[in-house]
């Protein structure tokens, strides 16, 4: 399913501009047009999904392997030192709420910083989250 005022749906009919990387049946592949590094690149699936965690599995799959496929050109071509990828859902996700994977090549020098703010897993609180999960399933 499409939205008319999805701008991501947009770019994916052809009634949008963006750098496109790859595109295939499935799935979209372009560059973020406010890039965090050099080939900050955004993987959507074609049809309109908000998490891509929930989708059907064969649209995160295909998303995957799209976000695999870019990555392994731009080692071969941008030779970054690693890459960083990242789905957010929900009231965090921004502007956009068509799911998108962000496949961002990294660089030494490059000024990202995702590090996580960390505490101690405590057994009570394992237990706890392992007992509210299974049960939850």
């Amino acid at each position: 399913m499409e939205t008319d005022d999805c701008r991501f749906c947009r770019i994916v009919r052809g009634d949008r501009s963006a750098h496109v990387l790859y595109d295939d049946a499935e799935t979209t592949a372009f560059l973020d047009a406010n890039p965090a590094t050099e080939g900050h690149t955004l993987v959507v699936p074609n049809g309109h999904v908000e998490d891509l965690l929930l989708a059907e599995p064969t649209t995160t799959a295909a998303v995957v392997e799209t976000a695999q496929a870019v990555a392994t050109a731009m080692n071969r071509t941008l030779d970054p030192d690693g890459f960083s990828v990242f789905h957010t859902t929900g009231g965090l996700v921004g502007e956009v709420e068509h799911a998108h994977l962000h496949l961002l090549p990294r660089f030494a020098d490059d000024d990202v910083h995702l590090a996580l703010d960390r505490e101690e897993l405590t057994p009570d609180d394992a237990e706890r989250v392992v007992a509210r999960v299974c049960d939850g399933r």
